[in-house]
């Protein structure tokens, strides 16, 4: 039988980056969550966190924290069975989940929003690229993402969800400077580009697809979404835009398009743990639904 404040400590590490942290939101000392760490990684017999700058998950320790998620879903589950068994009857189980920002910027936060005011869940919101959330869920941190990968991780199931379409927008100010004599390798190579951040390919995607090899592109460093929109509006540079965010300003003729009809989708897929919970289910299913409006389905 498993030592669970040990596992809650582990997980608290591998959520939090570091063993301080950890503690903090445990509410003991630093001391005590490393003594909780060693002895659970002696009764496994296995290293369970790799120390750093922030600390990781090994494997083993990657398989537990997603036990220890599961564990608090069914019980959950339970209390709202036995009532009688609940210490607090208005506790409510952390629900972490992994996004990307344009999907929270435009369709999720409402999803999200609505599901954690209806339910007794604690959500968890981590932000990266959609082709990089799926590793949030592999690596045991969150128990759900917004991935741009169909291939689940080991014990998760996969949804496709639909596609996010992109077009890459200017102002028709930026434009006139930079791409008066057309869109192409040459002119790319010298117009500042936006990137949301190291991680982001959307624009040297739709450069390639475009140009028909590598460009290389000047670009600006823009960690937001909406920002991102102020920055295309102020000239700043071009770049991929979700097209649900920057409607009203193609329709004001504050943003064009570089290459009309040039549009780039990106498929999105919700990926979770296996679980039988009503919780995950339930959110699984307003993602789902939601969804089905917001994004381009191709199916």
């Amino acid at each position: 039988m498993f030592d669970y404040e040990s596992l809650f400590a582990l997980a608290a590490i591998i959520r939090e980056g570091s063993f301080e942290r950890a503690a903090r939101t445990l509410n003991v000392t630093p001391s005590a969550v490393s003594q909780r760490i060693r002895l659970l990684e002696e009764r496994v017999g296995t290293p369970l966190v790799v120390r750093g700058q922030p600390c990781h998950a090994t494997e083993m320790g990657r398989r537990l924290c997603q036990h220890v998620d599961r564990v608090r879903l069914l019980e959950r589950e339970l209390h709202d069975a036995l009532p009688t068994l609940a210490t607090d009857g208005d506790a409510r189980v952390e629900m972490p989940i992994a996004v990307n920002a344009d999907s929270l910027a435009t369709w999720f936060a409402p999803v999200a929003a609505t599901f954690a005011a209806e339910s007794p869940v604690l959500l968890n919101v981590a932000l990266d690229d959609q082709d990089h959330t799926a590793e949030w869920l592999r690596s045991g941190v969150v128990i759900a993402a917004v991935t741009g990968s169909s291939r689940p991780p080991a014990g998760c199931n996969s949804r496709a969800l639909g596609a996010m379409r992109y077009l890459a927008v200017a102002s028709p100010a930026y434009v006139a400077r930079y791409f008066s004599a057309g869109v192409g390798a040459g002119t790319l190579a010298r117009a500042p580009s936006l990137v949301f951040n190291t991680k982001d390919e959307l624009q040297a995607r739709w450069a390639y697809r475009l140009c028909h090899r590598h460009v290389e592109l000047p670009r600006h460093t823009f960690p937001s979404p909406h920002a991102f929109v102020t920055a295309a509006l102020a000239g700043m540079g071009w770049g991929l835009h979700p097209q649900s965010l920057i409607t009203p300003y193609l329709a004001a003729g504050d943003l064009v398009e570089l290459v009309p009809d040039s549009h780039l989708d990106v498929s999105l897929f919700w990926q979770h743990a296996r679980a039988s919970s009503s919780l995950l289910e339930g959110l699984s299913r307003v993602v789902i639904d939601a969804a089905k409006v917001a994004l381009v389905q191709t199916g």
